[in-house]
């Protein structure tokens, strides 16, 4: 841990951080609201307003680009009893998966399942008990429960290091989680605006927590957060379904097949005790790591990825790394690597070799066991798993 200022923390050497994040964490780090310090984790990068891997806790408002757009977007993983020689037909899984559960930007599911149908029925349920109106935003919403989206989103079948096979997923809110992130980040830089707030970033504006859009908004972001949630659990089934059909010849023994299921947030808002203190917890692009938390957190489409449990570090609001955190945006990883060197990186993994998801290429990616070691401090591993299925979208 290195202390920046009084007001900023980071978990990894200073001098690693390009400039613009670094003036981005002490732009953050100067909101008169801010409590105690920023505190940044290991895999930070540049990011709208805050870096990615930032954590701020407030008391008296909120930053909705703190927490960013893909709110609720974070990892599932099941461990099973299968070993990595179950998995003979590595391709065959990668086809049903991709039959199964649509993905890439803006694809939906045409009806709902019955699994599906009664998710969408308890988020209604939660959206009429709290008065979200997720309606407002995105009328799709419903048929986009149980999708995957596109960019870093993926499913991937894994091996740990005693060969056991894991299913992983990552995924968020969608596009109603979208479009609800984007209306309120719009909402707070009218509102500074209006209030002739002068902010060394338009966007970090901020919602005060005595106006009534902080209300708004924090109904809308915890249905979001849900919505994250049971679109993970939705897809994780149907693969645990896939796989029961692949290995067993049919589906139903979908139980049998798991042993632990860890499921964690990683850009999300949530009130929490601090120093003393109760305070609002906003991390984009980190997870929470109190020592009960088990959590994912993964490389790139080619690398390693790790199980772990928190140590609850208080420096970091019992936080950690989301995974590695990109090296080169998509535009400049697109210029700099060719199909051959995604080729190469992807060796041994069953995957979609397709142009569009070179800006996915792992060495566009930060090197996810240095992001370990600086989390030492924050998390325990508990497995380090290796993919070699791997599912995409455009």
């Amino acid at each position: 841990m290195e202390r920046v200022s009084e007001k900023a923390v980071v978990f990894l050497p200073w001098s690693t951080i390009e400039p613009e994040a670094q003036q981005q964490i002490m732009n953050t780090a100067s909101m008169p609201f801010v409590f105690k310090h920023v505190a940044v984790m290991p895999d930070c990068h540049f990011g709208k307003g805050a870096t990615v891997g930032t954590v701020v806790a407030t008391q008296g408002a909120i930053i909705p680009a703190a927490v960013g757009v893909d709110i609720g977007c974070g990892m599932i993983a099941v461990r099973t009893p299968l070993r990595r020689g179950d998995i003979t037909n590595p391709s065959r899984i990668r086809a049903g998966i991709e039959r199964r559960i649509p993905m890439s930007a803006g694809k939906n599911n045409r009806t709902l399942t019955s699994s599906a149908a009664g998710r969408v029925r308890t988020l209604e349920a939660l959206a009429k008990e709290t008065r979200a109106a997720p309606d407002q935003y995105d009328k799709n919403w419903r048929l986009a429960l149980g999708t995957l989206g596109g960019g870093n989103h993926f499913i991937e079948l894994a091996e740990d290091t005693d060969g056991s096979v894991w299913l992983t997923l990552h995924s968020g809110s969608r596009g109603v989680g979208n479009k609800i992130g984007a209306h309120y980040i719009r909402v707070a830089q009218d509102l500074c605006k209006k209030l002739h707030v002068l902010l060394p970033d338009r966007d970090l504006a901020y919602l005060p927590e005595d106006h009534p859009a902080f209300g708004a908004y924090m109904r809308e972001l915890n249905w979001a957060q849900q919505f994250a949630l049971h679109n993970r659990n939705e897809m994780m089934d149907r693969v645990l379904t896939e796989v029961s059909v692949v290995i067993y010849g049919e589906p139903g023994r979908e139980a049998s097949l798991e042993l632990q299921r860890i499921n964690s947030h990683h850009n999300f808002t949530k009130q929490e005790h601090h120093f003393g203190q109760d305070v609002w917890v906003t991390r984009k692009g980190a997870i929470q790591a109190r020592k009960e938390d088990w959590a994912m957190i993964p490389g790139s489409m080619g690398t390693r990825s790790y199980i772990v449990v928190g140590k609850e570090n208080p420096m970091s609001f019992h936080s950690a790394p989301h995974g590695a955190g990109r090296r080169y945006s998509r535009t400049k990883a697109r210029a700099l690597f060719s199909m051959a060197d995604l080729s190469r990186a992807m060796e041994g993994i069953e995957y979609r070799h397709a142009k569009v998801l070179l800006d996915e290429i792992p060495n566009a990616y930060k090197d996810i066991d240095q992001v370990m070691e600086h989390a030492k401090e924050l998390v325990e591993v508990k497995h380090v798993l290796k993919q070699f299925v791997n599912v995409k979208g455009d």
